[in-house]
Protein backbone atom coordinates (compact mmCIF):
# COMPACT_ATOMS: atom_id res chain seq x y z
CA UNK A 1 0.00 0.00 0.00
CA UNK A 2 2.99 2.50 0.57
CA UNK A 3 4.43 1.45 -2.32
CA UNK A 4 1.37 2.48 -4.16
CA UNK A 5 1.02 5.55 -2.93
CA UNK A 6 4.72 6.79 -3.95
CA UNK A 7 5.20 9.04 -6.67
CA UNK A 8 7.30 9.30 -9.28
CA UNK A 9 10.36 11.98 -9.70
CA UNK A 10 12.57 12.52 -12.42
CA UNK A 11 16.29 12.96 -11.40
CA UNK A 12 17.81 13.51 -14.89
CA UNK A 13 17.08 13.21 -18.55
CA UNK A 14 19.95 13.20 -21.17
CA UNK A 15 19.02 13.56 -24.98
CA UNK A 16 21.64 11.26 -26.79
CA UNK A 17 23.47 8.08 -25.25
CA UNK A 18 24.70 4.90 -27.03
CA UNK A 19 24.13 1.59 -26.07
CA UNK A 20 26.50 -1.66 -26.64
CA UNK A 21 26.85 -5.12 -26.54
CA UNK A 22 30.10 -5.79 -24.20
CA UNK A 23 31.68 -9.36 -24.12
CA UNK A 24 32.08 -10.98 -21.04
CA UNK A 25 34.27 -9.86 -18.38
CA UNK A 26 37.91 -11.52 -18.90
CA UNK A 27 39.09 -10.74 -15.05
CA UNK A 28 38.14 -9.02 -12.00
CA UNK A 29 39.73 -5.81 -13.31
CA UNK A 30 36.78 -4.67 -14.55
CA UNK A 31 35.45 -3.54 -17.89
CA UNK A 32 37.27 -1.49 -20.45
CA UNK A 33 34.63 0.19 -22.97
CA UNK A 34 38.30 0.22 -25.55
CA UNK A 35 37.00 -3.25 -26.14
CA UNK A 36 33.47 -2.39 -27.06
CA UNK A 37 32.83 -1.29 -30.75
CA UNK A 38 32.32 2.16 -29.65
CA UNK A 39 32.02 3.18 -33.30
CA UNK A 40 29.24 0.98 -34.09
CA UNK A 41 26.36 1.33 -31.15
CA UNK A 42 23.78 -1.30 -31.24
CA UNK A 43 21.05 0.90 -30.44
CA UNK A 44 21.04 5.29 -29.47
CA UNK A 45 18.03 7.05 -27.67
CA UNK A 46 17.43 8.68 -24.62
CA UNK A 47 18.27 8.62 -21.10
CA UNK A 48 15.79 9.34 -18.04
CA UNK A 49 16.69 8.67 -14.57
CA UNK A 50 13.69 8.35 -12.41
CA UNK A 51 12.90 7.69 -8.46
CA UNK A 52 10.16 5.54 -6.71
CA UNK A 53 10.85 5.37 -3.22
CA UNK A 54 14.09 4.60 -2.71
CA UNK A 55 14.77 3.10 -5.70
CA UNK A 56 15.98 4.92 -8.71
CA UNK A 57 15.61 3.68 -12.61
CA UNK A 58 17.89 4.11 -15.51
CA UNK A 59 14.99 4.21 -18.37
CA UNK A 60 16.41 3.83 -21.64
CA UNK A 61 13.45 5.27 -24.62
CA UNK A 62 13.04 6.25 -27.84
CA UNK A 63 13.97 10.08 -28.50
CA UNK A 64 10.49 10.58 -30.73
CA UNK A 65 7.90 8.03 -29.17
CA UNK A 66 9.12 7.65 -26.02
CA UNK A 67 8.68 4.19 -26.38
CA UNK A 68 10.70 2.18 -23.18
CA UNK A 69 13.95 0.27 -24.63
CA UNK A 70 14.96 -1.28 -21.48
CA UNK A 71 15.55 -0.45 -17.85
CA UNK A 72 17.50 -0.46 -15.11
CA UNK A 73 16.39 -0.49 -11.67
CA UNK A 74 19.46 1.03 -9.17
CA UNK A 75 18.79 0.01 -5.43
CA UNK A 76 22.24 1.06 -3.98
CA UNK A 77 25.29 3.39 -6.02
CA UNK A 78 28.03 2.61 -6.36
CA UNK A 79 26.91 -0.97 -6.83
CA UNK A 80 26.51 -3.91 -9.64
CA UNK A 81 23.49 -1.94 -11.35
CA UNK A 82 25.72 0.39 -12.35
CA UNK A 83 29.55 0.83 -12.95
CA UNK A 84 31.92 2.46 -14.14
CA UNK A 85 34.86 1.46 -17.00
CA UNK A 86 38.25 0.90 -16.20
CA UNK A 87 39.81 3.74 -19.06
CA UNK A 88 36.70 6.32 -19.45
CA UNK A 89 34.74 8.67 -17.59
CA UNK A 90 32.21 8.65 -20.13
CA UNK A 91 31.13 4.81 -20.17
CA UNK A 92 29.25 2.82 -18.09
CA UNK A 93 27.95 -0.69 -17.52
CA UNK A 94 24.54 -1.35 -16.08
CA UNK A 95 22.15 -4.22 -15.69
CA UNK A 96 18.90 -4.25 -17.35
CA UNK A 97 15.80 -6.12 -15.87
CA UNK A 98 12.52 -7.24 -17.56
CA UNK A 99 9.26 -7.99 -16.14
CA UNK A 100 10.41 -11.77 -16.03
CA UNK A 101 12.95 -10.88 -13.57
CA UNK A 102 15.76 -11.83 -16.31
CA UNK A 103 18.83 -9.60 -16.37
CA UNK A 104 21.88 -8.48 -18.57
CA UNK A 105 24.46 -5.94 -18.56
CA UNK A 106 25.15 -3.93 -21.51
CA UNK A 107 27.05 -0.63 -21.94
CA UNK A 108 25.92 3.11 -22.07
CA UNK A 109 28.59 6.28 -23.65
CA UNK A 110 27.67 9.77 -23.84
CA UNK A 111 29.32 11.83 -26.33
CA UNK A 112 29.58 15.05 -23.77
CA UNK A 113 31.62 14.70 -20.62
CA UNK A 114 29.08 16.70 -18.94
CA UNK A 115 26.12 14.62 -19.73
CA UNK A 116 28.03 11.36 -18.37
CA UNK A 117 29.32 13.66 -15.09
CA UNK A 118 25.33 14.78 -14.64
CA UNK A 119 24.03 10.93 -15.32
CA UNK A 120 26.92 10.25 -11.97
CA UNK A 121 25.66 12.92 -9.74
CA UNK A 122 22.16 12.00 -10.07
CA UNK A 123 22.56 8.90 -8.89
CA UNK A 124 24.79 10.01 -6.10
CA UNK A 125 22.33 12.50 -4.53
CA UNK A 126 19.66 10.72 -5.07
CA UNK A 127 21.31 7.29 -2.33
CA UNK A 128 22.54 10.33 -0.50
CA UNK A 129 19.14 11.74 0.60
CA UNK A 130 17.96 7.95 0.93
CA UNK A 131 20.80 7.12 3.32
CA UNK A 132 19.76 10.63 5.53
CA UNK A 133 15.91 9.29 5.28
CA UNK A 134 17.58 5.60 6.91
CA UNK A 135 19.27 7.66 9.62
CA UNK A 136 16.26 9.42 10.44
CA UNK A 137 13.49 7.03 10.48
CA UNK A 138 16.01 5.22 12.81
CA UNK A 139 16.52 7.81 14.93
CA UNK A 140 12.90 7.75 15.69
CA UNK A 141 12.46 4.27 16.11
CA UNK A 142 14.54 4.65 18.76
CA UNK A 143 13.09 7.36 20.36
CA UNK A 144 9.36 6.00 20.29
CA UNK A 145 11.06 2.53 21.92
CA UNK A 146 12.37 4.63 24.59
CA UNK A 147 10.47 4.65 28.39
CA UNK A 148 8.52 7.96 28.23
CA UNK A 149 8.32 10.48 31.33
CA UNK A 150 4.96 10.65 32.66
CA UNK A 151 5.32 14.30 34.31
CA UNK A 152 1.12 14.64 34.77
CA UNK A 153 -0.70 14.91 38.13
CA UNK A 154 -1.01 12.26 39.71
CA UNK A 155 -4.81 12.02 41.70
CA UNK A 156 -5.59 13.94 44.57
CA UNK A 157 -2.06 15.83 44.11
CA UNK A 158 -1.81 19.74 44.23
CA UNK A 159 1.24 22.22 44.32
CA UNK A 160 1.84 25.26 46.13
CA UNK A 161 3.08 28.48 44.49
CA UNK A 162 5.52 30.88 46.51
CA UNK A 163 6.36 34.44 44.84
CA UNK A 164 8.30 36.21 46.75
CA UNK A 165 6.86 36.68 50.53
CA UNK A 166 3.50 36.32 49.23
CA UNK A 167 1.72 33.09 49.25
CA UNK A 168 -1.02 33.53 46.18
CA UNK A 169 -4.41 31.19 47.31
CA UNK A 170 -7.09 30.01 44.68
CA UNK A 171 -9.74 32.46 44.01
CA UNK A 172 -7.84 35.43 45.80
CA UNK A 173 -5.90 38.42 44.44
CA UNK A 174 -2.58 39.26 45.60
CA UNK A 175 -1.69 42.27 47.62
CA UNK A 176 0.97 44.92 46.24
CA UNK A 177 4.22 44.75 48.05
CA UNK A 178 5.35 48.04 50.06
CA UNK A 179 8.21 49.79 48.49
CA UNK A 180 11.29 49.40 50.86
CA UNK A 181 13.75 52.05 51.41
CA UNK A 182 15.60 51.59 48.45
CA UNK A 183 12.46 52.05 46.45
CA UNK A 184 11.24 55.18 45.03
CA UNK A 185 7.53 56.29 46.64
CA UNK A 186 5.21 58.86 46.15
CA UNK A 187 4.59 61.39 49.33
CA UNK A 188 0.49 62.28 48.94
CA UNK A 189 -1.06 65.65 48.18
CA UNK A 190 -1.16 68.18 50.95
CA UNK A 191 -4.83 68.60 52.50
CA UNK A 192 -7.56 71.11 50.44
CA UNK A 193 -5.32 69.79 47.01
CA UNK A 194 -3.44 73.80 47.51
CA UNK A 195 0.16 74.04 47.98
CA UNK A 196 1.50 76.58 49.74
CA UNK A 197 4.48 79.02 48.29
CA UNK A 198 6.87 79.63 51.58
CA UNK A 199 7.91 83.46 51.46
CA UNK A 200 10.85 85.12 51.08
CA UNK A 201 13.66 84.74 53.47
CA UNK A 202 14.98 87.46 55.17
CA UNK A 203 18.75 87.35 54.57
CA UNK A 204 16.76 87.75 50.74
CA UNK A 205 15.26 90.97 51.89
CA UNK A 206 18.47 92.47 54.14
CA UNK A 207 20.66 91.60 50.97
CA UNK A 208 18.64 94.03 48.94
CA UNK A 209 19.60 97.31 48.12
CA UNK A 210 16.53 99.87 46.94
CA UNK A 211 17.79 102.58 44.49
CA UNK A 212 17.55 106.22 45.00
CA UNK A 213 13.96 107.61 43.48
CA UNK A 214 14.74 109.50 39.89
CA UNK A 215 13.71 112.69 40.13
CA UNK A 216 11.50 113.92 37.53
CA UNK A 217 12.52 116.18 34.55
CA UNK A 218 10.68 119.81 34.64
CA UNK A 219 10.29 119.16 31.08
CA UNK A 220 8.12 116.45 31.24
CA UNK A 221 10.23 114.50 28.81
CA UNK A 222 10.10 111.03 28.05
CA UNK A 223 13.10 107.75 29.67
CA UNK A 224 15.60 109.15 27.49
CA UNK A 225 15.74 112.68 29.25
CA UNK A 226 15.10 111.21 32.85
CA UNK A 227 18.93 108.96 31.38
CA UNK A 228 20.01 112.52 30.96
CA UNK A 229 19.35 113.89 34.21
CA UNK A 230 20.82 111.03 36.31
CA UNK A 231 24.25 111.65 34.13
CA UNK A 232 23.90 115.73 34.80
CA UNK A 233 24.63 116.95 38.39
CA UNK A 234 22.14 117.90 40.39
CA UNK A 235 20.59 121.63 40.47
CA UNK A 236 21.68 123.92 42.71
CA UNK A 237 18.61 126.15 44.19
CA UNK A 238 19.39 129.82 44.33
CA UNK A 239 17.60 133.03 45.20
CA UNK A 240 16.53 135.23 42.06
CA UNK A 241 18.62 138.32 41.58
CA UNK A 242 17.07 141.68 42.54
CA UNK A 243 15.40 143.59 39.56
CA UNK A 244 18.72 146.10 38.33
CA UNK A 245 17.44 149.64 37.28
CA UNK A 246 16.87 150.80 34.32
CA UNK A 247 19.51 153.15 33.97
CA UNK A 248 21.70 149.96 34.68
CA UNK A 249 20.43 147.26 32.53
CA UNK A 250 19.53 148.53 28.96
CA UNK A 251 17.46 145.07 28.35
CA UNK A 252 15.50 145.84 31.32
CA UNK A 253 12.11 146.55 29.91
CA UNK A 254 12.16 143.35 27.65
CA UNK A 255 13.08 141.59 31.16
CA UNK A 256 10.58 143.31 33.25
CA UNK A 257 8.00 143.10 30.28
CA UNK A 258 8.56 139.26 30.27
CA UNK A 259 9.03 138.26 34.08
CA UNK A 260 5.80 140.89 34.73
CA UNK A 261 3.48 138.76 32.72
CA UNK A 262 4.56 135.29 33.52
CA UNK A 263 1.01 133.21 32.21
CA UNK A 264 0.95 135.23 28.99
CA UNK A 265 0.75 133.34 25.98
CA UNK A 266 2.82 133.95 23.42
CA UNK A 267 2.42 135.79 20.19
CA UNK A 268 3.03 135.12 17.05
CA UNK A 269 5.71 136.38 15.72
CA UNK A 270 8.16 135.62 12.40
CA UNK A 271 11.47 135.04 15.34
CA UNK A 272 11.89 131.45 15.80
CA UNK A 273 12.50 130.47 19.51
CA UNK A 274 15.38 128.14 20.22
Amino acid sequence: MATELEYESVLCVKPDVSVYRIPPRASNRGYRASDWKLDQPDWTGRLRITSKGKIAYIKLEDKVSGELFAQAPVEQYPGIAVETVTDSSRYFVIRIQDGTGRSAFIGIGFTDRGDAFDFNVSLQDHFKWVKQETEISKESQEMDNRPKLDLGFKEGQTIKLSIGNITTKKGGASKPRATGTGGLSLLPPPPGGKITIPPPSSVAISNHVTPPPIPKSNHGGSDADILLDLDSPAPVTTSAPAPVSTSSDLWGDFSTASSSVPNQAPQPSNWVQF
